[in-house]
């Protein structure tokens, strides 16, 4: 995701981004991201590459930020829409102090918690959906017997 503008000749101009302790040189939206995406998200647009410039334009103007503290997997864009992201070392790539630069693994985009009012709270939220799938599997459990 380097950015193809620059301002000068022979002017260095990072090609990451930090977000907390990592450096993000690059995006990677998976394919569950991507059917996630049009669902929840925008009908419209469905190539990877638009997603992809989109999020990077997010990390950029510093619209991401952590759900919790302490999390760091699930991420806020804008303050209403819930992603889930993992980072991982890119090989090979660092920056000019020599610390290692980060791929952002985009997992899903959960939805708008304006639209969906269960994401408020996400430890609630993954509670319910495991007890409903459990409820899911023992129903049908019962059905084969």
């Amino acid at each position: 995701m380097r950015d193809k503008a620059m301002q000068r000749w022979s002017t260095y101009e990072p090609f990451y981004v930090e977000m907390g302790d990592k450096k993000v040189a690059d995006i990677v939206i998976t394919n569950h991201a991507k059917t996630r995406y049009l669902d929840r998200i925008e009908q419209k647009q469905s190539e990877t590459n638009h997603i992809a410039a989109w999020l990077w334009e997010c990390l950029k103007q510093n619209r991401m930020e952590s759900y919790y503290h302490n999390e760091e997997n699930v991420y806020l864009i804008d303050g209403d829409l819930v992603v889930v992201a993992e980072f991982g070392e890119l090989p090979g790539e660092m920056d000019i102090a020599g610390n290692p630069l980060h791929k952002m693994i985009v997992i899903t985009f959960l939805g708008r918690m304006s639209e969906t009012i269960e994401l408020r709270d996400l430890k609630s939220y993954y509670s319910w959906l495991r007890h409903s799938r459990r409820m899911t599997l023992i129903k049908s459990t019962r059905k084969q017997k």
